[in-house]
């Protein structure tokens, strides 16, 4: 892949590497280990919104909590470029300096019910990250809480009430407003409207995007349904077993495919045309073993179009046309179907 411009981006991840060690006995001897997160890289601009998508278990949910450093990545780069412009490496940090830049990004996470602490009121929930990052006295601290609780739609009312008398779709509410307490530039949303009604989602997908206008947020987006990913990101990756296998503008990705995994992902994307028939794609066999994948191409043994070179080489990540990238020997001879067309 080539340098982007440090200048336009707020992120990079280079060969970003998780694996999870299988213990055996009771001396917990390692017999092997799972490929969560392998050799991965990409880069998000600042102020856009970069989708992740992938089968579950694919290492989209290990990579978003590696770049947080909820879990500590085993190898690669994660480079942060910081307000005053300097780029910090957030993977070798140690936690007092993790501790010290922590407030440069965030998580929303999945599950709006266990992701808040029940014994905590909006008003101490809201307000811990300000307080633990020196941000603002007391004085200010519960006038700034307000402020957040109207930016995300909650009444001053709900301060003094706890997560267990809130609806999904307010719970989220308060765990984003929790995530832009402390003014982060970077924000990675793992599954952010997974756990909502179909109408919640439309809300809060709608006050993400406000949000991000509002604040210049940059938004890492998980998420399975493409549906949702094709309405907020600017630009797509998809994964595929631990590993990047297409990336792409939203649109380029979505009309034409490099990739035969996000051709199939994408022919069970719903259209609203009755008009356009999409030729159901059901891929053969089970999604490869993280923890003893193939040899050669991962994705080779579901692949309808595989070829020897498949089974036996690793394909190279190659820019197939400007800006779209792709792990396939074939990527610029396959001719795959994208949702746009007939």
């Amino acid at each position: 892949m080539p340098e982007p411009a440090r200048s336009e981006v707020l992120l990079e991840v280079r060969n970003l590497r998780k694996f999870f060690p299988i213990e055996k006995g009771l001396l917990r001897r390692q017999i092997g280990e799972v490929r969560a997160v392998d050799d991965v890289s990409f880069d998000i601009r600042e102020g856009e919104t970069f989708g992740l998508v992938g089968e579950s278990g694919c290492g989209k949910t290990t990579l978003g909590r590696c770049i947080v450093r909820g879990i500590d990545p085993d190898d690669g780069l994660i480079l942060l470029r910081l307000p005053d412009g300097s780029v910090q490496d957030l993977a070798r940090l140690d936690r007092r300096e993790l501790r010290r830049l922590r407030r440069h990004f965030h998580m929303i996470f999945q599950d709006p019910y266990s992701s808040l602490d029940p014994r905590m009121t909006v008003l101490d929930i809201i307000a811990e990250p300000i307080r633990e990052n020196n941000l603002a006295e007391t004085a200010e601290l519960q006038e700034r809480v307000m402020e957040l609780m109207q930016v995300v739609g909650l009444e001053m009312q709900h301060l003094k009430r706890y997560p267990h008398a809130f609806s999904g779709g307010q719970r989220q509410r308060i765990g984003i407003a929790r995530s832009l307490a402390p003014r982060p530039r970077l924000i990675v949303c793992d599954e952010a409207v997974s756990a909502l009604d179909v109408s919640i989602q439309a809300q809060i997908l709608n006050l993400l995007q406000d949000l991000q206008e509002e604040f210049n947020l940059t938004y890492l987006f998980i998420a399975h349904d493409l549906s949702v990913v094709e309405h907020i990101s600017d630009r797509v990756g998809v994964m595929y077993v631990g590993k990047l296998v297409e990336m792409a503008e939203t649109a380029d990705l979505f009309n034409n495919p490099k990739h035969p995994y996000t051709e199939a992902l994408l022919s069970a994307v719903p259209t609203a045309d009755p008009e356009v028939k999409m030729e159901r794609i059901i891929l053969l066999g089970e999604v490869a073993n993280p923890a003893s994948p193939p040899p050669g191409c991962y994705f080779h043994p579901r692949c309808r179009y595989v070829q020897d070179i498949c089974r036996q080489e690793a394909p190279p990540w190659q820019e197939v046309t400007p800006g779209h990238y792709a792990a396939c020997h074939f990527a610029s001879e396959l001719d795959l179907a994208g949702v746009a067309q007939e």
